[in-house]
């Protein structure tokens, strides 16, 4: 969100309803009734004609650079993706609707199931259809304590790396689409073989989680060498993606 990821429109068409000011907020329980009507947030309805509407959410605050009643193309700017409405992490929330009727792009003629999707079968409204992915990893890294969540979504618990008389190093993983049973496994190895290797079990479905481990110092401190975390989300007894990340204490 603050490098400011474009929003596209997704066909030719011209913009008949906008929305901007919002601040980027993060969605509560207690926020819910204050935001009543504007779940939405940021956004830009375009009508692409023959009853065909995209709409276009949670859109950050002052970049939304068109106009109502604005002709646009396909793939002309919309904004930015934002932090706005009801929504608990920056992204787009794309709605493709047709004569008011939501319609799946990726099954446009009929109810719609994650299997459809991974099946990737029939027509669909994608000029190239991208593959769906139903859970993965965000990111992973190497730290010298357990990174704060807030550091974690900011995408700055990287930095600074860990040093060779760090009290423990601690292996993490960031994921998105977490399913009841999938397991976050963290391995780290270091010069003298592995450091730690742990299975974290995913209790309940969430949109985004993190899960970390780490071991203490040993006596006489890290060896000096390269340290990898290697970190895999497991769904079905299958790795659905997996990151490495390294570093190297001196």
């Amino acid at each position: 969100m603050r490098a400011g990821v474009d929003v596209l429109t997704a066909a030719p068409g011209t913009v008949i309803a906008l929305r901007d000011g919002m601040p980027a907020t993060l969605w509560t329980d207690d926020s819910a009734a204050a935001m009543a009507g504007r779940d939405c947030g940021n956004g830009v309805v375009v009508d692409h004609g023959r009853g065909w509407r995209t709409q276009y959410c949670h859109l950050r605050r002052g970049s939304v650079g068109v106009t109502r009643g604005q002709a646009v193309t396909r793939g002309q700017r919309l904004g930015h993706i934002g932090l706005s409405g009801r929504t608990r992490f920056p992204h787009l929330h794309l709605s493709v609707r047709h004569n008011g009727a939501v319609v799946d792009p990726f099954a446009p003629g009929g109810p719609a199931t994650c299997k459809d999707a991974r099946a990737a079968h029939g027509d669909t409204l994608w000029q190239t259809p991208p593959a769906y992915v139903p859970g993965g990893l965000l990111d992973a890294g190497i730290a010298a304590r357990v990174p704060d969540y807030e550091a974690i979504k900011d995408g700055t618990a990287g930095a600074p790396g860990p040093a060779r008389d760090a009290p423990v190093l601690v292996a993490w993983g960031h994921a998105y689409g977490g399913q009841r049973g999938d397991i976050l496994r963290l391995v780290l190895t270091g010069p003298d073989g592995r450091v730690i290797a742990h299975d974290a079990p995913v209790q309940k479905a969430q949109a985004r989680l993190f899960r970390a481990a780490g071991r203490k110092r040993p006596a006489g401190g890290w060896p000096a060498g390269e340290y990898r975390a290697t970190v895999e989300l497991i769904r079905a007894g299958k790795a659905l993606t997996r990151l490495t990340r390294s570093v190297t204490l001196n």
